[in-house]
């Protein structure tokens, strides 16, 4: 026997009185978040990973957090290596708010629903997730549509990833990753976070972006390197540097190390490395080159 013809459960006015309710309660119960979404710079078709991704952009968008009571995941654990925070959090979103707030106005989006490895930035708690899975069939159907997305996410664990959204609080992650201290010489120019240097080194050379300048004392952070060969570069004392912005050449006096706040066992490991490995060749772990 067929269902009763006099009753609707997929009306499209229903659907969108559904989903007009659903938006305004997100909007008095949930809270602001920054969605960032990943741009795919160099692909590993084998893998399907990016280590090079960036996120360039941001966008505030009202997200329902369905953790009540804290977040999920095996929190704290304290190990031999030290503490590995292991947070997970379920974000509720509006399908059509994030079309209107970040699919939108955002053209480098292939896509018309959140992806796994985006980013979301929760002010409230300081803390960055990023996506591991998109639920898009909760709740199931009550008037045959789907309003909201559930984003599972993990606590991002930062490496080396580039950003330039312009805002500082989250910009600020790159100073976590692995940066090199350049002590300049006298010159007129100044240098201006976010803007790529460069040093030419004989026939090479190697580039990377500035995250701190310090005026005072001279002192230029650098971070994301890169260089223009299979060779291994690092900066060098006694070549020159310039910058896309600030096109002044200053001397480089002095290269050192800053682990970003790292834990200063790390940087004896790699005093104590030093002692045995020979980073003069291209590659210190392979045979030498045969003359």
């Amino acid at each position: 026997m067929a269902r009763n013809i006099h009753f609707s459960n997929g009306a499209v006015s229903e659907q969108n009185l559904y989903e007009d309710i659903t938006i305004e309660a997100l909007k008095i119960y949930g809270s602001d978040v920054f969605y960032l979404p990943r741009d795919v710079v160099n692909e590993d078709k084998i893998f399907g990973a990016d280590i090079q991704s960036k996120y360039n952009s941001s966008w505030t968008i009202e997200m329902y957090i369905e953790n009540t009571d804290g977040f999920d995941g095996e929190g704290d654990l304290f190990t031999k290596f030290g503490i590995e925070i292991r947070d997970q959090v379920t974000f509720i979103v509006s399908r059509k708010r994030w079309r209107q707030t970040v699919a939108k106005y955002d053209n480098e989006i292939q896509g018309d629903r959140p992806f796994e490895g985006d980013l979301i930035f929760l002010p409230m708690s300081g803390k960055m997730f990023q996506i591991m899975h998109v639920e898009h069939e909760r709740p199931f159907y009550q008037l045959k549509n789907l309003p909201t997305y559930a984003l599972r996410c993990e606590l991002y664990e930062y490496s080396d990833e580039d950003f330039d959204t312009n805002r500082q609080d989250i910009d600020s992650i790159e100073k976590l990753g692995y940066q090199v201290n350049l002590s300049l010489g006298d010159s007129d120019g100044v240098y201006t976070v976010g803007e790529t240097v460069t040093q030419l080194q004989g026939v090479g050379s190697i580039t990377g972006e500035v995250t701190l300048w310090n005026d005072s004392d001279k002192i230029l952070s650098v971070a994301h390197l890169g260089h223009d060969s299979d060779q291994y570069r690092m900066f060098r004392a006694g070549y020159p540097i310039t910058g896309t912005i600030n096109t002044d050449s200053r001397l480089v006096l002095t290269v050192e190390d800053d682990l970003g706040g790292a834990d200063p066992q790390n940087q004896e490991f790699e005093d104590e490395s030093l002692t045995f490995l020979d980073f003069s060749e291209i590659n210190p772990f392979g045979e030498p080159p045969s003359n």
